[in-house]
């Protein structure tokens, strides 16, 4: 990707043909789990392969599909980003991060990103849900590494004081009095975390552990979108609890709330 600005435009473009859609106004990438509840907002009026946009590369990871899927909410034009990438699965920063760059630049002014999450705090159950107050980048990456953006685009030393924008989370929490606010640590996986390093990520005041998220927030706030995160605890993180992790068990965990994760975002997206 020598110039993933002009690869993101060039597939906004393809996507805006496919869909149908001129311009969107929220984009939401799906998480793990995500994806049943999401479908609860309504029928998509499209579904792009993400195989026929340019520099998209097809997730690996069971629960990830490779759609884009269109659809109005409450007169919002939503993407629902069904096939998320991970910097485990081989790729690199600006891979991971392409979907973002696609769909603000396909208009998308707020970009709601969800995921699951290990939680860090023993009385978070599997099933809450908690928004992204801020996040602690333990990936050793950035998607601004490299050549600086292009003209036109902000410069590559970005001021995330506001990341997770206070204006959404605000209007969240207004629709949604009972949620939680909380700091996402954001490892680069696959492995899951040692209970050494989620003592670690809580002495740093990490609430939530999880291997997404952190990039893309960064190349949202990078192109002047607002970011407003949501984790799905899935499961306790490592040595929180007594017990072994997989990855069916965190599948399983978003099946299980898929009717509740349905219920909030349709109270969250109009509001938006």
């Amino acid at each position: 990707m020598k110039n993933p600005y002009k690869l993101a435009r060039r597939a906004a473009d393809e996507l805006r043909e496919a869909s149908g859609v001129e311009r969107y106004d929220i984009a939401i990438v799906l998480g793990s789990g995500w994806r049943e509840g999401a479908l609860a907002l309504g029928t998509p009026t499209s579904r792009v392969a993400m195989a026929s946009l340019s520099g998209f590369v097809a997730p690996t990871v069971e629960g990830h599909g490779g759609e884009i899927l269109s659809l109005t909410v409450a007169d919002r034009r939503v993407a629902l980003v069904d096939g998320r990438v991970h910097l485990y699965e081989g790729n690199s920063a600006a891979q991971v991060v392409h979907a973002v760059r696609t769909v603000v630049a396909a208009g998308a002014t707020r970009v709601v990103l969800t995921n699951a999450a290990g939680g860090i705090v023993p009385d978070w159950n599997p099933g809450r849900v908690v928004v992204i107050r801020d996040h602690i980048n333990l990936t050793a990456t950035s998607p601004l590494e490299g050549a600086a953006p292009p003209k036109g685009y902000g410069p590559r030393f970005v001021d995330l004081t506001d990341l997770y924008s206070a204006r959404l989370r605000a209007l969240v929490h207004t629709a949604v009095p009972d949620l939680s606010d909380g700091v996402y640590c954001g490892f680069r996986g696959p492995h899951y975390e040692t209970p050494a390093e989620i003592a670690m990520a809580r002495t740093m005041g990490a609430h939530l552990a999880g291997m997404s998220t952190v990039l893309e927030a960064i190349a949202a706030r990078h192109l002047g979108a607002e970011v407003l995160g949501l984790s799905l605890v899935s499961n306790h993180a490592s040595g929180v609890t007594p017990g072994h992790l997989d990855h069916q068990g965190v599948l399983e965990a978003g099946q299980n709330a898929a009717a509740s994760l349905g219920a909030l975002l349709t109270r969250i997206i109009p509001v938006l």
